[in-house]
């Protein structure tokens, strides 16, 4: 990690996959990681982490599988949700969008537990910029 500002917007420019999180800072034992996205996700868990959203760009529609039903919060630019730890949820954007998330060190973008991963998704703890 640098001890230098990271710019966003430059930071989103570096790269063009999509769902394949780029760490731009470290919080304590926390990665702080932005993504491009577009399309579907696959549907995951994470049994021990709370996973944090901000829309930067576009629009984010996160699936969640709750103990009342299933429902679907959808997040403009600018807005935040948390997806509580233990909660099935699957986001997708319906065009491309720019998100940023904070994970413990290590996560699974899929999760602990997740459907088959399709190719268009990075199942990683997250890349280094550059």
């Amino acid at each position: 990690m640098t001890s230098e500002p990271v710019f966003l917007a430059d930071a989103l420019a570096s790269f063009t996959e999509r769902w394949s999180p780029r760490i731009v800072a470290a919080v304590n034992d926390y990665d702080v990681r932005i993504a491009k996205v577009e399309g579907e996700h696959v549907w995951h868990v994470h049994d021990h982490t709370d996973e944090f959203f901000l829309v930067l760009d576009g629009e984010l529609h996160i699936g969640l599988r709750e103990p009342a039903g299933e429902r679907t919060v959808v997040l403009p630019r600018g807005s935040v949700f948390t997806v509580p730890r233990g909660t099935e949820h699957k986001p997708y954007a319906p065009a491309p969008a720019a998100i940023l998330m904070f994970e413990p060190t290590g996560t699974l973008t899929v999760g602990d537990r997740h459907d088959e991963v399709p190719d268009h998704v990075d199942a990683t703890t997250g890349h280094a910029l550059g």
